[in-house]
Protein backbone atom coordinates (compact mmCIF):
# COMPACT_ATOMS: atom_id res chain seq x y z
CA UNK A 1 0.00 0.00 0.00
CA UNK A 2 1.28 3.25 -1.06
CA UNK A 3 1.91 6.50 1.19
CA UNK A 4 -1.19 8.02 -0.63
CA UNK A 5 -3.24 5.22 -0.18
CA UNK A 6 -2.44 4.89 3.41
CA UNK A 7 -3.54 8.98 4.06
CA UNK A 8 -6.79 8.31 2.49
CA UNK A 9 -7.56 5.50 4.88
CA UNK A 10 -6.32 7.72 8.08
CA UNK A 11 -8.08 10.55 6.55
CA UNK A 12 -11.01 8.45 5.99
CA UNK A 13 -11.61 6.71 9.46
CA UNK A 14 -11.06 10.24 10.92
CA UNK A 15 -14.21 11.33 9.14
CA UNK A 16 -15.93 8.49 10.45
CA UNK A 17 -14.57 9.18 13.99
CA UNK A 18 -15.91 12.90 14.01
CA UNK A 19 -19.38 12.13 12.89
CA UNK A 20 -19.52 9.05 15.52
CA UNK A 21 -18.38 11.66 18.00
CA UNK A 22 -21.45 14.12 16.88
CA UNK A 23 -23.84 11.21 16.64
CA UNK A 24 -23.58 10.10 20.45
CA UNK A 25 -23.61 13.86 21.25
CA UNK A 26 -26.94 14.55 19.65
CA UNK A 27 -28.18 11.47 20.21
CA UNK A 28 -29.44 8.12 18.19
CA UNK A 29 -31.87 11.00 15.84
CA UNK A 30 -28.31 12.58 14.09
CA UNK A 31 -29.65 14.73 11.66
CA UNK A 32 -29.78 13.41 7.78
CA UNK A 33 -28.56 17.06 6.98
CA UNK A 34 -24.89 16.48 8.92
CA UNK A 35 -24.98 12.45 8.38
CA UNK A 36 -25.88 13.15 3.47
CA UNK A 37 -22.49 15.65 3.28
CA UNK A 38 -20.09 13.23 5.72
CA UNK A 39 -21.06 10.36 3.75
CA UNK A 40 -20.29 12.37 0.44
CA UNK A 41 -16.97 13.26 1.76
CA UNK A 42 -16.20 9.46 2.67
CA UNK A 43 -17.67 7.97 -1.01
CA UNK A 44 -15.57 10.80 -2.71
CA UNK A 45 -12.48 9.25 -0.48
CA UNK A 46 -12.88 6.13 -1.09
CA UNK A 47 -13.30 6.28 -4.61
CA UNK A 48 -10.11 8.62 -5.30
CA UNK A 49 -7.81 5.99 -4.04
CA UNK A 50 -6.46 5.32 -7.22
CA UNK A 51 -6.12 9.21 -8.33
CA UNK A 52 -2.63 10.77 -8.57
CA UNK A 53 -0.77 11.25 -4.88
CA UNK A 54 -1.93 14.78 -4.72
CA UNK A 55 -5.31 14.88 -5.91
CA UNK A 56 -6.72 12.30 -3.13
CA UNK A 57 -5.29 14.52 -0.24
CA UNK A 58 -6.87 17.67 -1.83
CA UNK A 59 -10.13 16.52 -2.28
CA UNK A 60 -10.04 14.61 0.93
CA UNK A 61 -9.05 18.24 2.55
CA UNK A 62 -11.78 20.24 0.88
CA UNK A 63 -14.65 17.19 1.80
CA UNK A 64 -13.52 17.19 5.16
CA UNK A 65 -14.63 20.90 5.73
CA UNK A 66 -18.19 19.98 4.16
CA UNK A 67 -19.36 18.55 7.62
CA UNK A 68 -17.49 20.53 9.81
CA UNK A 69 -19.59 23.72 7.99
CA UNK A 70 -22.77 22.02 8.35
CA UNK A 71 -21.84 20.85 12.04
CA UNK A 72 -21.39 24.74 12.76
CA UNK A 73 -24.81 25.58 11.06
CA UNK A 74 -26.75 22.90 13.03
CA UNK A 75 -24.94 24.22 16.27
CA UNK A 76 -26.12 27.12 15.34
CA UNK A 77 -29.63 26.35 15.67
CA UNK A 78 -29.59 26.44 11.52
CA UNK A 79 -31.11 30.29 11.31
CA UNK A 80 -34.13 29.23 13.24
CA UNK A 81 -33.40 31.12 15.96
CA UNK A 82 -31.85 34.25 14.45
CA UNK A 83 -32.36 37.35 15.86
CA UNK A 84 -34.47 39.65 13.25
CA UNK A 85 -34.16 43.38 13.62
CA UNK A 86 -37.03 45.42 15.01
CA UNK A 87 -39.13 46.22 12.91
CA UNK A 88 -39.55 49.97 12.20
CA UNK A 89 -41.90 51.67 14.33
CA UNK A 90 -44.67 53.84 12.21
CA UNK A 91 -44.01 57.88 11.15
CA UNK A 92 -47.52 59.08 12.29
CA UNK A 93 -48.03 61.03 14.95
CA UNK A 94 -50.41 60.14 18.15
CA UNK A 95 -54.22 61.74 18.27
CA UNK A 96 -54.34 64.55 19.05
CA UNK A 97 -55.38 65.39 22.43
CA UNK A 98 -57.33 68.50 23.55
CA UNK A 99 -58.12 69.43 26.95
CA UNK A 100 -58.12 71.55 29.92
CA UNK A 101 -55.13 73.57 31.70
CA UNK A 102 -54.98 76.65 34.07
CA UNK A 103 -52.20 78.97 32.71
CA UNK A 104 -52.21 83.09 33.48
CA UNK A 105 -55.36 83.47 31.60
CA UNK A 106 -56.99 80.78 33.55
CA UNK A 107 -58.12 77.29 32.42
CA UNK A 108 -57.71 77.24 28.63
CA UNK A 109 -57.85 74.80 25.98
CA UNK A 110 -54.24 72.78 25.25
CA UNK A 111 -52.98 70.22 23.46
CA UNK A 112 -51.55 66.82 24.80
CA UNK A 113 -48.47 68.46 25.75
CA UNK A 114 -49.97 71.46 27.44
CA UNK A 115 -49.35 73.92 25.06
CA UNK A 116 -52.00 76.49 24.79
CA UNK A 117 -54.27 76.70 21.53
CA UNK A 118 -55.80 79.60 19.68
CA UNK A 119 -58.61 80.38 17.35
CA UNK A 120 -58.52 82.60 14.22
CA UNK A 121 -60.50 85.91 13.94
CA UNK A 122 -59.79 85.74 9.87
CA UNK A 123 -61.21 82.04 9.64
CA UNK A 124 -64.69 81.38 8.28
CA UNK A 125 -66.61 78.48 10.41
CA UNK A 126 -64.30 75.83 10.11
CA UNK A 127 -62.75 76.62 7.01
CA UNK A 128 -58.74 77.90 7.88
CA UNK A 129 -57.91 81.18 6.67
CA UNK A 130 -53.71 80.58 8.30
CA UNK A 131 -51.79 78.83 5.23
CA UNK A 132 -47.89 79.44 3.84
CA UNK A 133 -46.13 81.81 6.49
CA UNK A 134 -49.14 82.06 9.03
CA UNK A 135 -49.18 78.34 8.82
CA UNK A 136 -45.26 78.48 9.80
CA UNK A 137 -45.60 80.69 12.64
CA UNK A 138 -49.41 79.81 13.68
CA UNK A 139 -48.80 75.96 13.28
CA UNK A 140 -52.48 73.84 13.23
CA UNK A 141 -53.43 71.66 15.26
CA UNK A 142 -53.71 68.55 12.90
CA UNK A 143 -55.41 65.16 13.73
CA UNK A 144 -53.77 61.56 12.90
CA UNK A 145 -57.02 59.87 13.30
CA UNK A 146 -59.94 60.56 15.53
CA UNK A 147 -58.92 63.41 17.90
CA UNK A 148 -58.84 62.00 21.56
CA UNK A 149 -60.31 64.42 24.33
CA UNK A 150 -58.92 65.22 27.95
CA UNK A 151 -59.80 66.15 31.32
CA UNK A 152 -62.37 69.60 31.09
CA UNK A 153 -63.15 69.51 27.59
CA UNK A 154 -65.62 68.63 25.70
CA UNK A 155 -65.70 65.74 23.27
CA UNK A 156 -69.20 66.94 21.49
CA UNK A 157 -67.44 70.08 20.51
CA UNK A 158 -64.55 68.41 18.86
CA UNK A 159 -64.26 67.89 15.05
CA UNK A 160 -61.89 68.09 11.86
CA UNK A 161 -61.85 70.25 8.85
CA UNK A 162 -59.74 69.97 5.97
CA UNK A 163 -57.39 72.18 5.30
CA UNK A 164 -56.36 72.89 1.83
CA UNK A 165 -53.62 70.71 1.57
CA UNK A 166 -55.74 67.77 2.32
CA UNK A 167 -54.63 67.57 6.17
CA UNK A 168 -57.02 67.10 8.86
CA UNK A 169 -57.06 70.10 11.54
CA UNK A 170 -58.73 69.64 14.66
CA UNK A 171 -61.49 72.18 15.30
CA UNK A 172 -63.46 73.19 18.85
CA UNK A 173 -66.94 74.46 18.81
CA UNK A 174 -66.43 75.13 15.13
CA UNK A 175 -62.66 77.02 15.12
CA UNK A 176 -60.02 75.41 13.89
CA UNK A 177 -57.16 75.15 16.65
CA UNK A 178 -53.52 76.67 16.38
CA UNK A 179 -50.45 76.31 18.07
CA UNK A 180 -47.97 79.44 18.16
CA UNK A 181 -44.58 79.14 17.79
CA UNK A 182 -42.86 81.31 20.66
CA UNK A 183 -44.92 79.54 22.76
CA UNK A 184 -42.11 77.43 24.04
CA UNK A 185 -43.48 75.82 27.31
CA UNK A 186 -46.69 74.28 28.87
CA UNK A 187 -48.73 77.25 29.85
CA UNK A 188 -47.06 80.26 27.55
CA UNK A 189 -49.94 82.02 26.36
CA UNK A 190 -47.40 84.58 23.70
CA UNK A 191 -49.86 84.72 21.31
CA UNK A 192 -53.15 85.86 23.08
CA UNK A 193 -54.68 88.85 22.13
CA UNK A 194 -51.68 89.79 19.07
CA UNK A 195 -52.65 90.65 15.85
CA UNK A 196 -51.46 88.67 12.78
CA UNK A 197 -51.45 88.14 9.84
CA UNK A 198 -55.25 90.36 9.32
CA UNK A 199 -56.47 89.30 12.58
CA UNK A 200 -56.73 88.50 16.12
CA UNK A 201 -55.63 84.99 17.75
CA UNK A 202 -57.25 84.10 21.13
CA UNK A 203 -56.87 80.88 23.49
CA UNK A 204 -59.98 79.77 24.27
CA UNK A 205 -62.47 78.22 27.44
CA UNK A 206 -63.77 74.52 27.86
CA UNK A 207 -66.92 75.85 26.39
CA UNK A 208 -64.99 76.95 23.14
CA UNK A 209 -64.87 80.86 23.52
CA UNK A 210 -62.71 83.45 23.01
CA UNK A 211 -60.86 84.54 26.13
CA UNK A 212 -60.19 88.46 25.93
CA UNK A 213 -57.89 88.85 28.66
CA UNK A 214 -54.57 89.98 27.43
CA UNK A 215 -50.89 88.68 29.49
CA UNK A 216 -48.34 91.36 29.98
CA UNK A 217 -46.89 91.32 26.68
CA UNK A 218 -47.78 89.74 23.52
CA UNK A 219 -46.13 88.98 19.94
CA UNK A 220 -47.56 87.71 16.91
CA UNK A 221 -45.11 88.30 13.69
Amino acid sequence: MDVATRRIGALADRLREMRSADADARGADFPQAIRGPADAALRTACDGAGMTRNRPIALLARAAVIPLAVLSVAACGGGGNATTATPPKTTTGASATVSLASTSLGKILVDSQGRSLYLFKADVGTKSACTAACATAWPPLLAHGKPAVGGGANAALVGTAKRSNGAEQVTYNGHPLYLFVDDQNPGDVNGQGSNAFGAPWFVLSAAGNQISNKPSSTSGY
